[in-house]
């Protein structure tokens, strides 16, 4: 009789970023995952949003010198008489020859498979620097809990190795996801974009009910997590929808702090990267006395909000 071998678990993986000082405490390794229920306006990652593999065209790196239409077996690599590089995504089957090929880097294969193992080996030769600065590793996306089996299997080898964790999470997905990585997750990094549903949903396209649910659940779990807002002027920086905020993390145990993520559009070229239409508002970036601001209306609920 035939027995298959059972496949070996893999996620989709779209960078794996070393010495991170931003994801967490300390310097860590950030592993991003593919994949996002949410589609934010202000994405700083769009590369992560799609679950499929992608192909990312960095035009100010390219130098045009060809070999990258010499390795696409299907004519989506194109250089015309003028000179200007073409890529037709149509075309395009995402195999990744022609990223493999360029040289400069101008093309980029977003959407790797990765065993556990081959994610371990980025992370182990690090062990040293996490231990003395008190870092570690983060899983991060797209939506990491989107790949909650992966996830939960990296997880587990990095505390079987003696490394903290953490998971940088939406929140939008189901208790039972959360619970498949409870045990080996050291903190949550914990995303709060817009307390009224409504607004929720026009600017990321989904409603925030199992969000809320889902950090309240993780309070009666006693995980640490740090709340991370986004603050965009116009869409989530009023004093009512601070307040809102404000009201309802005051009375949730475990949150170790907030942190205010000052909203930027250097992302906007990685729209254009991967052939997305670019959705980041058209607003400027809050100065410093707005932030200070925010971080002001929220010590008036006796928490700290830090940027």
């Amino acid at each position: 009789m035939y027995f298959e071998q059972p496949k070996e678990l893999t996620g989709k993986l779209f960078e794996i970023k070393r010495f991170s000082i931003h994801d967490g405490p300390g310097i860590r390794t950030t592993v991003f995952l593919k994949g996002c229920p949410l589609s934010c306006k202000w994405c700083h990652n769009p590369e992560g949003i799609s679950a499929k593999p992608e192909i990312a065209f960095l035009e100010k790196m390219c130098t045009g010198c060809g070999a990258c239409v010499n390795a696409c077996p299907n004519h989506a690599q194109q250089i015309a008489r003028e000179g200007m590089r073409l890529f037709d995504r149509q075309r395009c089957t995402v195999c990744g020859k022609c990223a493999d090929a360029c040289y400069p880097q101008a093309l980029l294969l977003y959407g790797m498979d990765s065993t556990v193992d081959q994610v371990m080996e980025e992370i182990l030769p690090d062990a040293d620097f996490y231990e003395n600065s008190g870092g570690g590793v983060t899983l991060s996306g797209g939506e990491p809990l989107l790949q909650a089996d992966f996830c939960a299997e990296l997880l587990k080898r990095c505390k079987e190795a003696g490394i903290s964790t953490a998971i940088d999470t939406s929140g939008y997905v189901p208790w039972d996801t959360f619970q498949k990585v409870l045990d080996d997750t050291d903190l949550f990094l914990y995303d709060l974009k817009q307390m009224d549903s409504e607004m929720h949903v026009k600017y990321t396209g989904v409603p925030n009910q199992q969000i809320l649910d889902n950090l309240k659940q993780l309070g009666l779990h006693d995980k640490p997590v740090e709340i991370r807002i986004p603050v965009i002027p116009g869409i989530n920086s009023s004093y009512e929808n601070i307040c809102r905020t404000a009201e309802f993390l005051r009375d949730i145990p475990g949150i170790i702090g907030i942190k205010l993520l000052r909203y930027h559009s250097m992302a906007r070229s990685k729209f254009a990267a991967v052939g997305r239409m670019d959705t980041m508002p058209q607003v400027e970036s809050p100065t410093e006395e707005e932030m200070a601001g925010i971080s002001e209306w929220f010590g008036q609920y006796g928490l700290s909000a830090l940027f």
